[in-house]
């Protein structure tokens, strides 16, 4: 090989090795089988050949992730409104104690502006 070709080379093989190692990446992520997700309560609506079998069959699918979704809904909102609870206390909590840290600050500051009568001058 020429010079010329030994730089040229140099400089393609390392694209084309990211292009190769990423290509092979991906083609080796597709042919891993994915795991289906299952759902507890779902049927398998597919098996149905029956059109009204079918659609009832869907139909209690669709009902069945409508009450999931709306019992979700109620215990989000539990959480939410019992964080929401816990921090109106912890603000009234803070509240409380910047107060008591301003009266010490106080005091402190009138302690030190006394004149202490057992020193003589």
């Amino acid at each position: 090989m020429t010079s010329e070709r030994q730089r040229s080379w140099r400089r393609t093989w390392p694209v084309a090795t990211q292009f190769l190692l990423a290509g092979g990446i991906l083609f080796a992520a597709q042919l891993s089988p994915a795991a289906a997700q299952d759902i507890r309560g779902l049927e398998v609506c597919t098996a149905e050949k029956q059109m009204e079998r079918r659609t009832g069959c869907l139909q209690s699918n669709i009902d069945f992730l409508q009450q999931s979704l709306a019992k979700l809904a109620r215990e989000t909102q539990e959480k939410i409104t019992a964080a929401n609870r816990d921090l109106a206390a912890a603000r009234a909590e803070i509240v409380t104690l910047k107060s008591a840290v301003t009266k010490l600050a106080d005091e402190l500051a009138q302690l030190k502006a006394k004149p202490d009568p057992n020193t003589k001058k």
